[in-house]
């Protein structure tokens, strides 16, 4: 991957709202990132209708992405923001990946398992397919680093294999253009980071998520400070104070998915938090953290609603975005369709 200069994609679907984890596990990365990579950052729609969607509230999730990128402190000028469907060349060379890959791989995918459940056999091809798109949304910009959450490794990971097979399949025909370290590089996932999974607050041994059915699971980037205040002093604990030591939390997931916000939000570490309130109930806990994630996720929704009321201005951000993505796309990929054999 050497020969390869560093560049980051990610990306977030457009389903439910944006909570408190994807703003943790991914948003605060993609922050950081811009400030020492080159960055594409895309609204995933085409991976949102592998389920069904209402047309008209799925415009409007894509509008909420790109306004919490913004909002979130993406800067749309230094890096590129666009959606995922404007920008065709994603879905070219899905499909040439998709007779690269091998469905023992796709089979393997647990997260495909996890959503189709009982009735894989009534779920859309799509769905199934999921990963090979990933890919190319990674490999099409000749990405080298994407940070995802831990349950999206098996995807990267799937990505790499495609490369590989892609550059050994076509390895002849690559070499012959003066690609000696292969066509795609294999891309590295990044993972590591604060809080990179956060749980539900009524449950902390699942992973909060915009699937949950009950609101109080998760705090969302568009809560005000009366709901953030709500959540946060319903959710679930136990009787026992807060420990001093993180020994003390073993056993106790929903004490550690708390102290774990706390720290992640206040760039402090988990034994700091426990050093300023161990011994402490957790009801005056619990108000220093509503504090803290108002103080800190207050401003974020604020500025989502602005944006979300000129919806103009988001949409000229991603087809302005739209445009320089094409713009490295298309080169890569009338050199796949050279590769493969394709006219063009």
């Amino acid at each position: 991957m050497t020969n390869f200069p560093e560049r980051v994609f990610s990306g977030i679907q457009p389903t439910g709202n944006l909570h408190l984890g994807n703003y943790l596990g991914a948003i605060v990365k993609f922050v950081a990132l811009q400030e020492t990579h080159e960055c594409l950052f895309c609204v995933v729609d085409l991976h949102a209708i592998t389920m069904p969607q209402a047309p008209d509230e799925l415009r409007q999730a894509i509008r909420r992405i790109a306004a919490a990128y913004i909002a979130s402190g993406i800067d749309p000028v230094r890096n590129i923001i666009f959606n995922q469907s404007q920008v065709s060349e994603h879905s070219e060379l899905a499909w040439v990946f998709n007779c690269v890959a091998r469905m023992g791989w796709l089979n393997r995918m647990t997260q495909f398992k996890d959503k189709a459940g009982k009735d894989r056999e009534n779920v859309s091809i799509g769905l199934f397919a999921y990963p090979t798109l990933m890919a190319a949304d990674i490999l099409l910009y000749r990405a080298t680093h994407v940070p995802v959450g831990e349950d999206q490794k098996q995807h990267v990971e799937l990505t790499r294999d495609v490369a590989q097979k892609f550059n050994n399949d076509y390895s002849e025909s690559i070499a012959a253009r003066g690609h000696t370290a292969g066509f795609f590089p294999l891309p590295e996932p990044l993972i590591q980071g604060p809080a990179a999974r956060v749980m539900s607050l009524r449950d902390g041994s699942k992973k909060m998520s915009k699937s949950d059915a009950s609101e109080f699971s998760r705090l969302n980037l568009s809560d005000d400070a009366d709901a953030i205040n709500q959540k946060i002093r319903k959710a679930k604990t136990d009787p026992e104070p807060l420990p001093t030591e993180l020994e003390g939390l073993k056993g106790r997931p929903e004490a550690e998915n708390l102290i774990g916000i706390f720290s992640a939000l206040s760039g402090v570490t988990p034994e700091k938090v426990l050093a300023d309130f161990g011994g402490a109930q957790f009801s005056s806990f619990k108000q220093s953290l509503a504090d803290l994630a108002i103080h800190k996720l207050g401003p974020i929704g604020a500025e989502m609603r602005r944006l979300e009321g000129d919806p103009g201005y988001i949409d000229q951000i991603l087809r302005d975005g739209a445009v320089r993505a094409r713009a490295i796309a298309q080169p890569i990929m009338n050199e796949v369709k050279d590769i493969v054999g394709l006219l063009r």
